[in-house]
């Protein structure tokens, strides 16, 4: 090897080494600057990734240094890091509003988060004295709504979240139909791909559509960007206002409902004071932020996946009733490109909600929110209170009439079976001298199987059912405990006036008292004291009726005449006057009643009646239930011989 060679490797070496060297003390700053920027941003974010660190370098290696760049500016970068610079642009800023309307609903919409921030229902106002009720209804308190749907987007080999409430859609123009109008709004996340909602609102005063509002989801080129994940988040909350008159009994109404796929009832979180929740594994049809007289609700026809539910009620006074949240899961896969969703924003009203259905026809029990009551309750209701009512109200514009019609027709209806019950107890009160020499025949308590025998016989003979006189009571119970349940429910009556009541939907008050009296309030309904008062008349003439023909109603005097009538007084000061009103004026149908029977009903008559059934049914055979009841009676009576054969020995 020559000289020059040598001198060539040695050269060689002292710049490979020079070069190590040096860049091992760049390394070293670096490190040490890293670490520095690390713990910034463990302060400031929940995660870094390499894209962040990276651009971290660039900034603290800038020759201005790290201490030029502002806290602003570096949120800013770490932003663009993080999202990328299409979605770091649209974080924060100012938002634009945009709103849409039809002849029931004016709604707007917020490009921050692409949201539903506030909902007017033009048709119906807030609770006020009569001459200042002029404020329209708000579905819930625009500084409080929040919709954001989640999920996660590839950057590098991190996955980031995005929540799409933190950013600002772009507004498109507005489409416009003579059915429909469209609000467009979409997110860049990436070049050429987009997050876009779509809202449209129609035109066509359709029940089935005046308070719908469609929104659509699409998914626009995004499948290359998206993460691996099985579910997209959405979170939905709000703060509902106080609409009615009273704060206990709007809040006794108002909650959360939810319907799961294919049943025909809903499931409900229940009326509470304190918080409550509720969470659901399995599909979810709709959730629905459930007040008195409105609702808001989401609905899914594909189905939710996951929904946790919760509430929390207001204080009263505060002007609001309930915070509602629900936070939901729909299904995602590589083949997702969109979802078909829908907002309910309306009345809790019974001929708009039976015709909402879903995109493929059926119906999806929106009409449940209303509690109607289960079993034969609800059945009176659907199938004749509300026909009734939408019927009626074609043709009388005073809903106070129209309840008077009713309890007309109720009274009709059941008076063939009240005829038959007076015609029953008329009978027992002309033979009660017979029935009074049987307990003279029988003294003994051990005889009394064969007075009882002898007591059915008796009424075998006259043609008496010892069942007759609870026949009205049954058929009566069912339309009272529906009219219970329908006139608190009955957004009909909502701002409906009669006589001294400005809202048959709440309680009348005809003087408010300057202190609350436990379980009664702090007013006066007039129809709560009317009904107590026709309640207790009516109860104290069926009872001497009664008593004076069954001696054992002796012992329920307090109970039905006194008592029952002061419970209802406490029990439904703060109930609907159109409750009380209808309660009211069904006592006083069913005294007339009584008096009308009575003049149609001759003792004398009935006396000849009896004598005639006594000669036909002599020899008659014994119905089951005689037969079932003398068969009781001589179980229980060998029973007490039984035990006073014990008691002997």
């Amino acid at each position: 090897m020559d000289k020059k060679s040598i001198i060539g490797i040695v050269l060689t070496c002292l710049i490979f080494l020079g070069f190590a060297f040096y860049t091992s003390k760049q390394q070293k700053e670096y490190q040490e600057k890293l670490r520095e920027y690390n713990a910034y941003v463990a302060q400031h974010t929940p995660a870094q990734t390499d894209s962040e660190s990276a651009l971290d370098s660039a900034i603290t290696t800038n020759p201005e240094g790290s201490d030029a760049a502002s806290a602003a500016e570096r949120e800013q970068l770490l932003n663009v890091a993080r999202y990328g610079a299409t979605l770091a642009e649209l974080r924060g800023g100012e938002a634009q509003s945009v709103t849409l309307e039809n002849d029931y609903l004016k709604v707007a919409f917020s490009s921050l988060g692409g949201q539903i921030t506030d909902v007017v229902l033009k048709e119906y106002t807030r609770y006020a004295p009569k001459e200042e009720r002029n404020e329209l209804v708000k579905m819930f308190d625009p500084s409080t709504a929040n919709f954001d749907m989640s999920f996660y987007i590839k950057n590098g080999t991190n996955n980031v979240k995005v929540n799409t409430s933190e950013y600002n859609f772009e507004v498109l123009p507005i489409e416009k139909s003579e059915q429909w109008q469209r609000l467009t709004m979409r997110l860049p996340v990436g070049e050429g791909a987009y997050y876009v909602y779509e809202y449209t609102l129609y035109n066509e005063a359709d029940p089935s559509r005046d308070y719908l509002i469609d929104f659509n989801v699409r998914l626009e080129n995004m499948e290359p960007l998206m993460a691996k994940q099985s579910t997209i988040g959405i979170d939905w909350s709000n703060r509902s206002y106080q609409n009615e008159r009273g704060f206990k009994n709007e809040n006794m109404y108002t909650t959360i409902a939810y319907r799961l796929p294919g049943d025909s009832s809903i499931e409900e979180l229940g009326m509470s004071e304190e918080a409550k929740s509720d969470e659901v594994s399995s599909s979810v049809n709709w959730v629905a932020f459930k007040q008195q007289f409105f609702s808001s609700a989401f609905i899914a026809p594909e189905n939710l996946s996951y929904a946790k539910m919760a509430f929390n009620t207001a204080k009263p006074g505060s002007g609001y009733i309930k915070d509602f949240s629900a936070e939901m899961t729909v299904p995602y896969d590589a083949e997702v490109d969109g979802y078909n969703f829908s907002f309910y924003f309306g009345p809790n009203k019974y001929a708009v909600l039976k015709n909402i259905v879903d995109n493929n026809g059926d119906k999806i029990a929106l009409e449940r929110l209303i509690p109607l009551g289960w079993g034969i309750f609800g059945w009176v209701n659907r199938w004749f209170v509300i026909p009734v009512f939408d019927f009626l109200r074609q043709f009388i514009p005073s809903f106070g009439l129209i309840i008077l019609i009713l309890a007309l027709l109720v009274r009709l209806i059941i008076f063939p079976l009240t005829y038959k019950s007076y015609l029953s107890t008329a009978k027992i009160r002309v033979i009660q001298p017979e029935i009074a020499a049987l307990n003279e025949k029988y003294p003994r308590q051990e005889d009394a199987m064969k007075k009882q025998q002898a007591t059915m016989e008796l009424y075998k003979k006259a043609g008496i059912n010892p069942m007759g006189g609870c026949l009205p009571m049954l058929i009566q119970m069912p339309v009272l405990i529906a009219m219970f349940r329908f006139f608190p429910a009955s957004i009909e009556l909502r701002g409906q006036s009669f006589l001294w009541a400005d809202d048959l939907s709440s309680y009348d008050s005809v003087l408010n008292l300057p202190f609350n009296i436990p379980f009664y309030g702090d007013h006066v309904s007039l129809f709560c004291l009317l009904m107590a008062v026709a309640l207790f008349t009516f109860s104290y003439i069926n009872y001497n009726q009664s008593s004076a023909s069954q001696p054992q109603m002796a012992g329920m005097k307090f109970m039905m005449v006194y008592m029952m009538p002061l419970m209802m007084i406490f029990w439904f000061n703060d109930y609907s006057s159109g409750l009380n009103y209808y309660y009211f004026l069904s006592s006083l149908l069913s005294m007339a009643q009584t008096f009308l029977i009575r003049t149609m009903v001759d003792d004398n008559k009935v006396h000849a009646m009896i004598q005639a059934n006594a000669k036909k049914n002599t020899k008659g055979k014994k119905s089951r239930f005689q037969q079932r009841y003398e068969e009781l009676m001589r179980q229980q009576e060998e029973l007490q011989k039984q035990q006073a054969k014990a008691n002997r020995k």
